[in-house]
């Protein structure tokens, strides 16, 4: 996989290389078509998503007893979430969600900052909550969206993750390590692919 690439442009009789930036994806998370981890046995089989387990922190899959709608990722002071979509061939689904998620946040009287990271733009939220004690505070998250062959992986850090953003670290590696299974039929965009639990799924009750 080629991941910078060049073209030559011609300067007088010299032909110079000009240089393009290279894939973001460069480190992953990969498509399907891209990585084979069949013989990599701390690979989960999420369906839509294959995620490395890994020392440090746990996999969590809020569920509504019907569907799943996410996996987590959570660690003692950290968590991120992952969802996936279908995008079209020509990309820029990101753009769209992430104006939508800013407008959003901006109507429940929350702050946005539009931030460079290493996937592109990326927001820096901040919303009002409600704490357990009853007093009002705020959750930070730092939202970032992935866009590989038809597909969008929106990945969401909350927590210590969202109050320190750092572009390294355990769920960033994390992250790095997915790979996303779309499939070949024809998706609508922004429609969820499918997520499933693996069949050693161990199904925790609701803590009230």
């Amino acid at each position: 996989m080629a991941r910078l690439r060049k073209k030559d442009r011609q300067v007088g009789d010299v032909e110079v290389p000009v240089e393009t930036e290279p894939d973001v994806r460069h480190r992953g998370p990969w498509d399907a078509s891209e990585k084979n981890v069949e013989d990599d046995p701390a690979y989960v089989d999420f369906g839509a998503l294959l995620i490395r387990g890994q020392e440090g922190f746990s996999l969590q899959v809020p569920t509504d007893g019907e569907s799943i709608a996410a996996i987590m990722l959570v660690t003692d002071d950290a968590a991120l979430e992952l969802r996936v979509v279908a995008a079209t061939r020509s990309g820029g689904l990101w753009d769209e969600v992430r104006t939508e998620l800013a407008e959003e946040v901006e109507r429940v009287d929350g702050t946005v900052e539009t931030v460079p990271g290493p996937y592109g733009t990326e927001l820096h939220v901040s919303v009002p909550v409600q704490l357990p004690s009853g007093e009002d505070g705020f959750q930070p998250s730092r939202v970032t969206g992935i866009e590989g062959p038809r597909w969008l992986l929106r990945a969401t850090f909350l927590g210590e993750a969202a109050l320190n953003p750092r572009d390294d670290g355990l769920l960033m590696d994390a992250l790095r390590d997915v790979v996303v299974v779309r499939g070949e039929e024809a998706r609508i965009p922004r429609e969820p692919l499918n997520l499933t639990l693996p069949d050693n799924a161990v199904v925790l009750p609701d803590q009230e």
